[in-house]
């Protein structure tokens, strides 16, 4: 009998030691904040990279031993770096491994059944299917997204993703009816964000997602008006999201046959350094050459726009992060 006790007293000494303490888990949850917080104006490939050594710090932990409630929240805090390594390596044209980060993320999710990082995971998978053309893909997300309630901002950019995706595919009732839930969802909001920074939803974002959606769906004036509301009386939040809703001007002066405007509304767009240059602001940027081919907008300005996105998107972040890996 005492051997057996002996043995039991041995393993709960193994048990209750671990490899992290308290004090390290809260400075790694601090370092996910710093770089969703840094990455809305600092260079892309350089937060990547630096998101790349502290997932990796983290799932060293993981493989090694500590109880049960550390161990949840470093899945939390790995699941938290991939979704943004996810949504990086979206921003940076890389879409196949912005997929693989998005399912290590939700396998994160569902082990520290953490539904804050379910659902910032989901609208980070939404984003990549957006912009990898499986816009139903995108619209599933969203929604599932919405289902788990957390704190903060994350279902009105659930919303606002599933309008854009709706949109996109010319379903003007179902776009409508997903903005109307992302500004009910900001007038209910309870609680701040886990995380912020890239995860999360102020004003200004869901200006860009609103704006965009009114462009494609026929109506310009309205676009116009919230693009200009937005760039004029909110504090800016990304630069890329500052540089699409000048875009989404843009497209709008261009569908009120005014090639002047948009011009001026792309001058800051144009502005960006090449390593700023997100996917996400050349793509939107190029589908702007469109309407600038049409017989009306001919003209001096029409063509120098045509010229000047063609220049634009032959140096961009994806290709900067291309060069430097």
């Amino acid at each position: 009998m005492h051997t057996a006790a002996v043995k039991s007293s041995t393993w709960a000494s193994w048990a209750e030691t671990s490899n992290v303490g308290d004090i390290a888990l809260e400075q790694l949850l601090h370092d996910t904040r710093a770089i969703a917080a840094d990455y809305l104006t600092a260079d892309p490939v350089a937060l990547f990279i630096r998101t790349c050594a502290l997932r990796d710090r983290v799932f060293r932990l993981l493989e090694g031993h500590q109880p049960p409630r550390q161990s949840t929240e470093l899945y939390v805090a790995g699941g938290y770096l991939c979704a943004l390594l996810a949504w990086m390596s979206s921003d940076l044209g890389q879409l196949r491994d912005a997929d693989t980060q998005g399912r290590t993320a939700w396998l994160c999710a569902e082990l520290a059944d953490h539904n804050g990082l379910r659902a910032w995971t989901l609208s980070t998978r939404s984003k990549v299917a957006f912009w990898d053309g499986r816009l139903r893909d995108a619209v599933n997300y969203a929604r599932q997204g919405a289902l788990y309630t957390a704190p903060g901002t994350v279902g009105t950019l659930l919303a606002c993703q599933e309008a854009d995706a709706w949109s996109v595919l010319g379903a003007r009732d179902e776009t409508d009816t997903a903005l109307q839930r992302a500004s009910q969802a900001r007038e209910t909001q309870r609680g701040q964000d886990d995380i912020g920074g890239l995860f999360s939803c102020p004003p200004l974002r869901h200006a860009n997602y609103a704006s965009a959606a009114h462009l494609r769906c026929g109506d310009p004036q309205r676009a116009l008006a919230e693009a200009t509301a937005a760039l004029t009386q909110q504090a800016g939040h990304a630069y890329g999201t500052v540089a699409q809703v000048h875009i989404s001007a843009a497209g709008a002066h261009l569908a009120l046959n005014s090639p002047d405007g948009a011009a001026q509304a792309l001058q800051p767009v144009f502005a960006l350094p090449p390593e700023r240059r997100l996917a996400p602001v050349t793509a939107r940027v190029q589908e702007l050459a469109r309407p600038l081919t049409q017989t009306r907008l001919v003209g001096t300005v029409a063509r120098s726009l045509r010229q000047r996105i063609e220049d634009f998107a032959l140096d961009s972040a994806s290709r900067h992060a291309l060069t430097t890996s």
